[in-house]
């Protein structure tokens, strides 16, 4: 079915949906690739193509979501119905309703992702033939590693999104993502490390910073260096966090907390815009688009309201400016939605998720930074981590340098990092000119999976320091 068409449905079901307030379509088709290369064997190779519409409604102060694979005529009507049945259902026994929608404008257009090195012109056996050599690379780079892996991903998506409020806009996006990872082992002894990138682009968008065999070199030369490294011991210290651990704070340290709809269920930042919170050589942002640095894994045109992904100053100079919003919660605050509404398939509701954020780079020298440490570490390689309503949080990380007298000096391993977000934003007392975007390997997990992006300057700041073991 061509785009033409597909808006001509979608237009036609809004036609039909007399006495609602509000009724949103969205068509989205999506394309995923995947191959894992696990010591020395194809464990997986898979494309998988959905497609859909989903349909919301805002009837009686309450929202209606229905879904369907099958785009006819007929079967989009029933779905609305559905969708209004819901939301009349839930509105007999909801005592908080929703009161209306900021105001949209009536965005009409179709959005291209800008790629080099089209996907779908790399046939699956080149993306098989680099999984498989990377993997190799991994696990010949010493006798210490015992195994590796390599997984190259892809999302080739396209949707068309029609509202009742003027929005027809027709969007294509592509995210490749490629990841190595190697276990070192000696004894009892063993040690994990991964390195990849993930990217809104093309093939040589993927591969433009690094070649795919750098990756499998760098993780395999990290986790034999680690094997060899001493356990950090616990302390408050002085902290230099490169951009990837700056990434993952800024989104679940910071970037959950003012989601709007956490914001209304009590977040630690409910009533703190205009107040100061950080440093004020601290300047979170979130954006749709890439900005400083290009190709983020996060970087959407639109969002699933049909909302321009614009650039939303969270925390300018220290100050909390604002929060993240779809079209209910900026009715709410009086302010204008951000484009923070997304949904990760057809058959999902759109709900509020961060894009790419960061800190805005200043004017230290990383090497200015580290000289003027008397005592501390450089902290590189984000891990998983966890963060909680209160700005609470603990990371781990994948290398620790120890500092003494402004140089650089033991590798350690085993490291996480904690504190209170606030806390740790307010010491900060060093920002680097450098940036880079280094978590694009990883989706956010609010309810559904969302492809995210952060990342920021190096940093210096005091935090808890903890040894994992």
């Amino acid at each position: 079915m061509t785009s033409s068409l597909i808006i001509d449905d979608l237009r036609s079901v809004i036609s039909k949906s007399k006495g609602v307030k509000y009724v949103e379509t969205r068509y989205h088709s999506r394309i995923a690739n995947e191959v894992i290369f696990s010591n020395g064997e194809l464990e997986m190779i898979r494309t998988v193509q959905n497609s859909g519409c989903g349909i919301r409604v805002l009837v009686d102060g309450c929202w209606g979501f229905s879904s369907t694979n099958v785009l006819s005529k007929m079967t989009l009507v029933d779905s609305l119905s559905e969708a209004i049945a819901a939301a009349k259902l839930l509105a007999e026994t909801k005592k908080k309703k929703v009161t209306g929608l900021a105001q949209s404008n009536d965005i009409k257009g179709l959005f291209k992702t800008k790629v080099n090195g089209d996907l779908h012109s790399v046939d699956i056996e080149q993306k098989v033939k680099i999984a498989k050599e990377a993997e190799i690379q991994a696990r010949k780079y010493s006798e210490t590693i015992k195994s590796a892996s390599c997984i190259y991903h892809e999302i080739l998506d396209h949707k068309i999104i029609v509202n009742s409020d003027g929005v027809e806009v027709e969007v294509y996006d592509s995210k490749p993502e490629f990841n190595v990872v190697s276990v070192a082992c000696r004894g009892s002894e063993s040690v994990t490390t991964s390195e990849g990138i993930g990217v809104t682009g093309g093939w040589h968008d993927l591969f433009s910073k690094k070649d795919p065999f750098d990756y499998a070199i760098l993780a395999s030369e990290k986790a034999t260096k680690l094997l060899d490294a001493r356990h950090v011991t616990g302390e408050k210290t002085t902290i230099i966090l490169d951009p990837g651990m700056v990434g993952l704070i800024c989104h679940e340290a910071i970037g959950h907390m003012v989601e709007a709809d956490f914001v209304i269920s009590g977040s630690v930042a409910k009533g703190k815009v205009g107040q100061k919170i950080a440093s004020e050589l601290i300047t979170l942002v979130d954006s749709g688009q890439s900005n400083i640095a290009a190709n983020a894994a996060g970087t959407i045109a639109i969002d699933d309201e049909g909302i321009i992904a614009g650039r939303i100053v969270i925390i300018e100079n220290g100050i909390l400016k604002s929060f993240l919003h779809n079209r209910e919660t900026a009715l709410i605050f009086d302010t204008m939605p951000t484009g923070n509404a997304r949904a990760f398939e057809y058959n999902d509701e759109p709900l509020i998720r961060m894009r790419n954020t960061f800190i805005e780079p200043r004017n230290d020298n990383l090497d200015d930074i580290i000289k003027e440490t008397k005592y501390g570490y450089l902290i590189k390689g984000p891990r998983s981590g966890q963060a909680d309503a209160n700005g609470e949080f603990m990371f781990g990380s994948q290398e620790a340098y120890s500092i003494q007298n402004g140089e650089v000096k033991e590798l350690m391993k085993g490291t996480s990092i904690s504190g209170n977000a606030f806390d740790v934003l307010e010491s900060v007392d060093m920002v680097g000119n450098d940036f880079e975007y280094d978590i694009g390997t990883g989706y956010c997990g609010k309810f559904q999976p969302a492809k995210v992006d952060g990342g920021g300057p190096h940093i210096r700041c005091t935090a808890l320091l903890g040894g994992l073991q």
